[in-house]
């Protein structure tokens, strides 16, 4: 059991002590309560009673951290309680996270809330889906209408910050371009000048924009848009000249498109773009099972554990990185408060990190993308994870 005192907050201690020690002569201790005063019956009536409020405001320190721990526990418990996920994601990008024909929701994306069901639930097929535009997306995880979002959401400070949000971790390091129809005859975002713009409104896509065409002395005309099919509908019907969003979804874009050759992606890339999952501030047991668990999808790619051989890997390896990923050795799970299998469950049910990318958006796919700065670490790229341990 962890002692009470591990939860007061330095501040709270030394008021605690300082108290003490101006009513009892020193810091109460196993001796120290009274030892130097005299031993009359009022005396000793007044030490019982000082003892008394030190002692109750110790319990009501601890019952304030308690509830903080409980705080920090709810939407694991209610997601257990529930029985499922509530995932917010985007409401179609086609190899991120979109319908199937059947209506099913599929992608890279996708494979995160996958994956944090596998973890929590033991199933990853126990969530709920909730398409966002980027207009509500954090209104909707505020309110608690989805438990986390992986929806191609770009980490900022005031996205962090200001309204409240933890990202835990980066799932896909993108940057924003530029596409236009080929012939209308340009190279370079550079010659866009006057051009009309499809762009999703409440995005840093919008303020990228905005700022790139002032640093390079440009005027645009902007066409908005609430989301990502309603800019592909006004971009191929010719009611902007640009359509402009991170690169990623521009390849996934052009790739849906009937005539795909017609349309070109323009060399730039104007910003930075971590794409992550995030979840509420204050729930902090609940941010690291989600930031844990796209850390064991990263891991098992490092390490070579995929969902066709862990279930023999897991009777046991010489490496004990492995062995603790798979919850052969140590109590990680305990840790997150869930089974010690939990990362097992992850990569059976859902794949390792490169798995998922190749599947989804992988040169051999439609998306077609090249793992660049989203190769791990080891093969020159950004992706990265901390130690099991």
């Amino acid at each position: 059991m962890i002692p009470l005192l591990t939860f007061l907050n330095e501040s709270l201690q030394t008021t605690l002590i300082e108290g003490a020690i101006a009513h009892f002569g020193k810091a109460p201790g196993p001796e120290g309560i009274g030892k130097e005063a005299p031993k009359t019956a009022q005396y000793q009536e007044e030490v019982n009673m000082k003892k008394s409020v030190f002692l109750g405001a110790l319990t009501m320190a601890g019952l304030a951290a308690g509830a903080a721990m409980a705080q920090d526990s709810s939407t694991l418990a209610a997601v257990q309680e529930r029985g499922a996920l509530k995932c917010g994601v985007n409401p179609g990008t086609p190899g991120f996270a979109a319908p199937d024909a059947n209506g099913k929701y599929i992608g890279f994306d996708v494979d995160l809330c996958r994956a944090v069901a596998a973890a929590v639930l033991g199933d990853a097929e126990k969530v709920e889906y909730t398409p966002l535009t980027s207009a509500v997306r954090f209104t909707a995880l505020a309110s608690g209408e989805v438990d986390m979002l992986a929806r191609n959401t770009t980490w900022t400070f005031s996205r962090d910050v200001d309204l409240k949000n933890t990202f835990v971790g980066v799932n896909y390091y993108d940057g924003q371009g530029f596409m236009v129809p080929k012939a209308l005859g340009v190279s370079s975002a550079k010659e866009l000048a006057g051009a009309t713009v499809c762009i999703e409104t409440g995005t840093t896509t919008e303020l990228n924009l905005a700022d790139y065409f002032r640093v390079n002395n440009m005027d645009y005309e902007p066409v908005p848009v609430e989301s990502f099919t309603e800019a592909q509908t006004q971009f191929l019907a010719g009611a902007c000249d640009v359509y402009t969003t991170d690169a990623s979804a521009l390849a996934a874009s052009r790739a849906s498109f009937e005539t795909p050759e017609a349309y070109v992606v323009l060399p730039e890339i104007i910003s930075k773009e971590p794409l992550g999952p995030l979840v509420r501030h204050g729930d902090d047991n609940w941010g690291d099972i989600v930031r844990w668990t796209l850390n064991a999808m990263i891991t098992a790619e490092e390490f070579g554990v995929t969902s066709a051989n862990a279930p023999e890997l897991v009777k046991g390896t010489e490496n004990p990185e492995i062995n603790r990923l798979l919850g052969v050795e140590g109590e990680l799970g305990a840790m997150l408060g869930l089974d010690n299998a939990w990362a097992y469950n992850v990569i059976t049910q859902v794949g390792n990190y490169g798995e998922s990318f190749e599947k989804n958006i992988g040169e051999n796919t439609p998306v077609g993308l090249a793992r660049g700065l989203n190769a791990l670490w080891t093969e020159g790229g950004l992706i990265y994870s901390p130690p099991f341990r």
